[in-house]
């Protein structure tokens, strides 16, 4: 039996090569990708063996950090970029439609579900009272009927009910009439940190960033025959729209919360969304 010798140049063939038999394509291209930059990632930075063995622990401790409500990778993500990135990949700019952006870690499914024109937040939620109005309409600007719409977002003192004991509150799921048009109240937008006493919000510290998100609305929009759209409505004037630590914000999707007359803001939005696809996207295979 021969065995083969390599060095630190040609281990990543190696590693790759042991992978030939993988039947699934999709998973010997991501894979072979995935060691060919982490190799080369490793051969530029050359940690120590001290080095590599901190960021292991540092991974560790991430996946320590995460349970039903908190999910520390997703903050990873988020933070490096990589969730952005994804979504600009796979969720593009097309003609008129909204923008998209991060879902974020605190989406829950089976949010109430509420009739158009409803509060979503309980009496007694810190926060100043909202209107938010619109509309959801194709790209030819043909209402869409029956629109499932779900809204989030964190409460006046910057935390979300998932971060709070008394269950969901201040997220609701509704459903366009025959007009497509929206309408709720909530409370105003407010910037909030993301959670920082873990080991993300220890990196954040550690490279001089802040973990401050710009105060926005969470939609995830879905009806048939068009591509479900998540985003935000993020608030003008927040100081924190050109540093949003989770890199999501877009310049379409600012909004001016505008303050009425007995202290109620209001804004308004109009949704317009893409037709859904019909082929799955294209990747080398």
């Amino acid at each position: 039996m021969s065995i083969r010798s390599f060095t630190e140049k040609t281990l990543a063939a190696e590693v790759f090569g042991r992978m030939k038999r993988t039947p699934d394509a999709r998973l010997k291209q991501v894979m072979g990708s995935f060691i060919r930059h982490l190799h080369a990632f490793v051969r530029e930075v050359r940690p120590t063996p001290e080095e590599l063995d901190r960021g292991i622990r540092f991974l560790t401790e991430i996946g320590h950090w995460c349970d039903d409500k908190r999910q520390e990778y997703v903050l990873l993500s988020d933070t490096t970029g990589v969730t952005m990135l994804v979504d600009f990949i796979n969720h593009g700019k097309l003609g008129n439609a909204t923008e998209s952006t991060v879902l974020g870690p605190f989406f829950v499914e089976g949010a109430p579900e509420m009739p158009m024109g409803a509060d979503i937040a309980q009496p007694g939620t810190p926060g100043a009272p909202c209107m938010v109005t619109g509309s959801v309409a194709d790209m030819k600007g043909r209402p869409v009927a029956g629109a499932r719409m779900d809204v989030w977002e964190a409460q006046g003192d910057g935390f979300y009910d998932v971060q709070k004991p008394g269950g969901l509150n201040v997220r609701a799921r509704f459903r366009t009439g025959a007009d497509g048009k929206y309408r709720f109240r909530c409370v105003k937008p407010v910037s909030y940190p993301l959670p920082h006493d873990g080991p993300v919000g220890k990196l954040l510290e550690a490279t001089g960033r802040h973990p401050m998100r710009p105060g926005h609305l969470h939609f995830k929009i879905a009806a048939p025959g068009c591509e479900t759209l998540v985003t935000h409505l993020f608030a003008k004037g927040d100081r924190y729209l050109d540093s949003d630590a989770v890199f999501g914000v877009k310049p379409s999707l600012v909004v001016d919360f505008r303050r009425r007359r007995g202290g109620e803001y209001a804004a308004h939005f109009d949704f317009v969304l893409k037709p859904a696809r019909k082929t799955a996207l294209r990747r080398k295979r």
